[in-house]
């Protein structure tokens, strides 16, 4: 039984019968029996259908912000931007995909050489629930697009939104079995991937959830993209514009309550300006309204379930142990609901929880750094590789750093750090391979074949 559980107040208001293992096998059969003429469709076709999802999310845009606040707490300001992405990816895959899957001619000494995309067939993403209609999209659109089919296995407390997202696809006109969702608990999400019909896997979450998913593909020599956790470090430079530095850093930090992959974690702060940014940055924190997600005003809704603030709580508790000074919350707040308040601490050191671990909440770290090299230094001193950012007014120095010497899939220059549906998204080292999103996400799934007429 898969539940959903009100994270503002832990009431339960539904819950979900699993699929068994026989509907499974139909859904999983039904996918490769659309792909048969789904691959055929063409790129107008295709292209039309993305432009009816991308309508679609815009008539249903109140209706899911509120489906999102209620299952994963995310405040509807919030939610309803989200939708808005997922509308912008579908219509830039619907007015580029056909280009970026165009045949691309190689000059060698036959006739014709050239590289021709075709799809794979059934897709599988295994998707978390931060994002829980961005992360979908942002699969499902080049997907889809490249003339595949889509499996979905969302994660259990965003149930209602994985099904509202089939009957919107379905609500838009996609053939039966192109797009469908998996009511499956996570024990579960091996199996999925042994299929012969399932002939790729896509997966963002853990590393440990990552490992199990690639293990298991590779195993059934299956290709898969693993988009998984980051510890992004900023570094404020000693040219850095401060107030410019805080308020970014701020939002990234309080980015969905602190729960995104990309959120900035680690604040990595030149020595001369560490106490003038930390002062500015307490201030920005402070800016947050903690409250009920579907409230005019609210900033910042709890995280989406209890057990993860515990979690959070703990990491804080632990590098305030080994000698972090904590500057602003750090208190889990009296009452129902699983609220965590803007937490700053300062002092941090590599070996402390805080420095070394992904926090999934609204915690930010700052560590000082004895100038640039240092600061870089710090900054790569992590198991992880997501996105990073640096703050100079020198846009050279800048542009230096995050080109040539962070070390991560996406570095911005006086910039948060987010994936753009025209760039590509992915990480390096635990923070997972392959890329999402542009030309790179969309040729993720296809096979790449070479074609060669030779002279007769």
């Amino acid at each position: 039984m898969l539940q959903s559980i009100d994270p503002t107040s832990g009431e339960c208001f539904a819950s979900y019968d699993e699929h068994r293992d026989a509907e499974v096998a139909d859904i999983v059969d039904a996918a490769e029996q659309a792909f048969r003429s789904w691959r055929r469709s063409g790129y107008t076709a295709r292209a039309e259908l993305l432009e009816r999802v991308a309508l679609q999310l815009e008539l249903r845009r109140d209706e899911l912000a509120e489906l999102m606040a209620r299952e994963m707490g995310k405040p509807l300001a919030d939610g309803r931007a989200e939708l808005d992405k997922c509308a912008l990816a579908c219509r830039y895959y619907a007015a580029s995909g056909a280009d970026l899957l165009a045949d691309r001619a190689v000059i060698t000494e036959h006739p014709v050489s050239l590289v021709h995309c075709e799809p794979l067939g059934a897709v599988l993403a295994v998707m978390p629930w931060n994002f829980p209609s961005w992360q979908v999209f942002r699969f499902a659109a080049p997907a889809l697009m490249a003339g595949n089919t889509a499996l979905l296995k969302h994660a259990s407390n965003v149930t209602g939104c994985a099904l509202a997202i089939e009957e919107l696809f379905a609500g838009a006109g996609l053939p039966d079995g192109t797009f469908r969702t998996l009511r499956l608990g996570s024990a579960r999400i091996g199996e999925l991937i042994d299929p012969e019909l399932v002939r790729a896997v896509t997966l963002t979450g853990s590393g440990p959830a990552g490992r199990a998913v690639a293990a298991r593909a590779g195993n059934a020599l299956k290709k898969s993209v693993l988009e998984l956790g980051g510890s992004d470090a900023y570094l404020v430079l000693d040219d850095a514009d401060l107030d410019l530095a805080a308020d970014v850093c701020a939002r990234s930090r309080l980015l969905n309550s602190g729960q995104s992959c990309i959120s900035a974690k680690r604040f990595i702060v030149d020595s001369s300006v560490h106490d003038d940014f930390v002062e500015r940055f307490r201030t920005a924190l402070q800016r947050a309204r903690l409250g009920d997600p579907r409230h005019a005003g609210t900033t910042m809704g709890p995280l989406a379930r209890a057990d993860l603030r515990d979690e959070v709580h703990e990491q804080v508790q632990r590098s305030v142990a080994d000698g972090a000074t904590l500057l602003l919350g750090g208190a889990i707040p009296e009452g129902p609901g699983a609220f965590y308040p803007p937490t700053l601490l300062v002092d941090v050191r590599p070996g402390m929880a805080a420095a070394d671990e992904e926090v999934f909440g609204p915690v930010a770290a700052v560590l000082r750094a004895e100038g640039e090299q240092h600061a870089i230094s710090l900054a790569n001193d992590s198991p992880f590789g997501l996105g990073a950012a640096v703050f100079t007014q020198d846009l050279g120095r800048g542009r230096r750093i995050a080109a040539g010497e962070l070390e991560a899939g996406s570095c911005f220059v006086n910039g948060l750090v987010a994936s753009d549906p025209r760039l590509p998204f992915g990480g390096i080292r635990e923070s997972g391979y392959g890329r999402e999103l542009a030309e790179h996400g969309i040729r993720s799934f296809v096979n790449e074949k070479t074609v060669v007429v030779a002279a007769p």
